[in-house]
């Protein structure tokens, strides 16, 4: 008889039996809204395009998610679901895209696995859990359930809107795509100990928009209890708002963010908020840079300001591991020619302009690594530093700070003699998903890469990187402010450019106060 026919009692009976090692038993497993079948590759399981909340369309667009409506028989978890709807549409997207995928290394329910709970970045206007390099099967296999969760992005993840709000209980609009990833992991403390997986140790980890969504959910009542670490890879959103908006001072108050849905709304050709939901989402303008496609300081989701939160101790206290690549600024240049980046930083910084140009330097009518860091340590650096210091001066939960710069070696003489790491190159690092064809990778990028999985890993199971199979990583404290500088071999050094950090981090006071936000208008 078919999967799909079995008579109820049957399912139930398979998913009680989960414990035995027939492979029936060990791929049904029985969710809080039905069955899933899974696949078994080589010592894993694995399910693929889990639901965890019901599709956001029709009248469910722009609305916090819903509750999933139970299916019954079994529902095939083998292939992964539609990636959320982005750019023109093209490629496997849809707006139904709530769902999560699952790398079990269990063998029964009672095994009680730590959880590492992935949220990819994509300037929460792209993105994907299923891209080969999120590939979440060799860090399960380091002894972690790895959970991938799918959110929505650009404007119908994040569109703030006054009819939006009027309409909504708690008064506010946006931030969807962040109450999905809230959801998800509400879903995995219901459901994950079925996968052999441990509620009450759950981590959560992502990279650029997703390192910035952890440090939100780290900020968001709305998320207290659901995860008990979190690692960031150049993330943080220490920033305060701002009507224009630059990187690392991306975040806009519910006010704003609503003026900026307005003027979408109109880019759209709609009469009315109804209207646009009728909308096929290719007909909507693009989402990335329209003001509508990031998260904001909505007063629920976000209540404040987060740097403003961790001054007063308001934030989920747990164990932190973050950090940020060596040359961010490689994949956000700040002008083509010495005098747009002059002009540039006199733009975004008014007053302080000057002192951080002299605190990172152009190399004569070169943009240089050190011209490069002021972009960096804007978007991803402060934000990094900033938070460990907060929460290492206001917190009792452990704090590791990492600084990542490995890179192929640079021609002395070539125009990349001073390039560093850029943007995301990271990620497959941690996942151990280098790219196997690549002549310029050696040993060392295959060993430095089992480095940084074995220290998620070892962070995911006891909120501490460290063991006797890694060189030894100290807390990040006010007294000793301490990275480890993952570069092989791995070593423990001093906070990158201190010296600039502390210029900006009078610029970022200011732009607090009443001159300052005057000034940002």
């Amino acid at each position: 008889m078919p999967l799909n026919r079995l008579p109820l009692f049957c399912l139930l009976l398979a998913s009680a039996c989960s414990g035995s090692l027939t492979a029936q038993g060990n791929l049904l497993v029985e969710t809080s809204a039905g069955s899933v079948e899974g696949v078994q590759e080589n010592d894993l399981r694995v399910f693929r395009g889990v639901p965890f909340a019901a599709p956001p369309v029709g009248e469910f667009r722009w609305k916090a998610p819903q509750p999933l409506e139970p299916w019954e028989g079994v529902r095939p978890a083998k292939e992964f679901a539609n990636d959320p709807y982005q750019g023109d549409g093209s490629g496997n997207v849809g707006e139904d895209c709530l769902y999560l995928n699952i790398w079990t290394p269990a063998e029964t329910a009672e095994d009680k696995v730590p959880v590492l709970v992935w949220i990819y970045g994509g300037g929460f206007s792209f993105g994907s859990s299923s891209i080969p390099v999120h590939n979440g099967e060799y860090l399960a296999r380091k002894g972690v359930v790895l959970v991938s969760i799918n959110y929505r992005v650009g404007p119908l993840g994040f569109l703030a809107h006054p009819e939006l709000s009027a309409e909504s209980p708690r008064g506010v609009s946006g931030n969807y795509g962040l109450l999905d990833q809230i959801a998800g992991l509400k879903w995995i403390q219901e459901n994950i100990e079925a996968f052999g997986g441990d509620p009450d140790q759950v981590t959560i980890f992502g990279e650029s928009a997703g390192g910035i969504a952890v440090s939100m959910l780290c900020a968001s009542p709305e998320a207290k209890g659901l995860f008990h670490g979190a690692i960031s890879q150049s993330g943080g959103s220490f920033g305060p708002t701002r009507p224009t908006t630059y990187p690392g001072e991306n975040m806009k108050s519910l006010k704003q963010a609503e003026e900026a849905g307005v003027a979408f709304v109109k880019r759209a050709g709609a009469e009315s908020l109804a209207e646009l939901r009728e909308l096929d989402p290719s007909a909507m303008p693009p989402g990335f840079g329209s003001g509508a496609a990031w998260p904001i300081v909505d007063g629920w989701v976000i209540p404040d300001d987060q740097h403003v939160l961790y001054e007063k101790g308001k934030y989920n206290d747990v164990a932190v591991l973050v950090g940020y690549n060596s040359d961010e600024g490689l994949s956000f240049p700040s002008g083509r020619t010495a005098e747009e980046h002059i002009a540039n930083v006199e733009k975004r910084y008014g007053p302080f302009a000057d002192r951080l140009l002299e605190a990172y330097p152009l190399d004569g009518d070169r943009i240089g690594h050190a011209a490069r860091g002021l972009m960096r340590d804007a978007a991803f650096g402060w934000q990094t530093w900033s938070w460990a210091k907060l929460q290492a001066e206001t917190g009792e939960a452990p704090v590791y700070f990492y600084y990542f710069d490995q890179h192929p070696p640079r021609d002395g003489e070539s125009p990349e003699a001073d390039h560093g790491a850029p943007h995301g190159l990271d990620v497959p690092y941690v996942f151990q998903t280098l790219d196997r064809d690549d002549a310029k990778l050696t040993e060392e990028d295959w060993e430095l890469s089992d480095t940084m999985a074995t220290y998620w890993t070892n962070f995911a199971k006891r909120g501490d990187p460290n063991s006797s199979a890694v060189p030894q990583w100290p807390q990040f404290a006010e007294e000793q402010e301490k990275v480890m500088v993952l570069k092989h071999p791995v070593r423990v050094g001093p906070v990158p450019d201190a010296e600039a950090l502390e210029v900006l981090d009078d610029y970022f006071e200011w732009r607090r106060t009443e001159e300052g936000k005057a000034w940002a208008k």
